[in-house]
């Protein structure tokens, strides 16, 4: 437990290197490895073969805060990777840093990523509520506002062409009375 614990933190450092390095695929790669030391040991998780017999002890209550630092930290990690790469998969960005804000609701660089994908994905409905609450966490993110000012305009067009589009709907029907 201890071992493959320090492995996925030796993992995850690797990958923080990397990033810093512009070697987005290589982070990307070492987040994984990390993830893998740490699947089998996460409680919550299914076994991936439970036929082969008892799994091994339950993580302690501080390898289990380690444990889960490092996977919150990891799919943080990968979400930042995938936004520098390119094609950028946004579905990926959005799910990894779903995962963070299950564990932690108020984290500020998962919910501003989170806001980003579903602002490239066209949820701007999802992308709205994400960078608000990332403004609530760091009102003066240039970031931030940025994108939040971007889904705005967004949905205020969007609004406009659904409202003439109503409109003349029933402009249609009045001329046919």
């Amino acid at each position: 437990m201890e071992r493959r614990l320090r492995d996925a933190q030796q993992y995850k450092e690797e990958g923080n290197r990397r990033y810093r390095e512009q070697r987005y695929r290589d982070a990307v790669s070492r987040y994984h490895r990390a993830l893998l030391q740490l699947r089998g040991l996460d409680p919550s998780l299914p076994s991936p073969i439970p036929s082969l017999g008892p799994q091994g002890p339950l993580p302690t209550p501080d390898q289990e805060k380690i444990l889960r630092a490092t996977q919150t930290d990891c799919y943080n990690n990968l979400a930042a990777c995938l936004l520098r790469m390119e094609p950028v998969n946004y579905e990926r960005v959005r799910e990894y840093s779903r995962k963070v804000l299950e564990r932690q609701p108020g984290n500020p660089k998962a919910l501003y990523r989170a806001g980003v994908a579903s602002f490239h994905l066209q949820d701007y409905d999802q992308a709205r509520r994400y960078l608000r609450a990332a403004t609530d966490q760091r009102p003066k993110d240039a970031n931030v506002r940025r994108y939040l000012q971007l889904t705005e305009s967004e949905l205020s067009s969007y609004y406009k062409k659904e409202k003439k589009l109503y409109l003349g709907m029933f402009e249609n029907i009045s001329r046919r009375d």
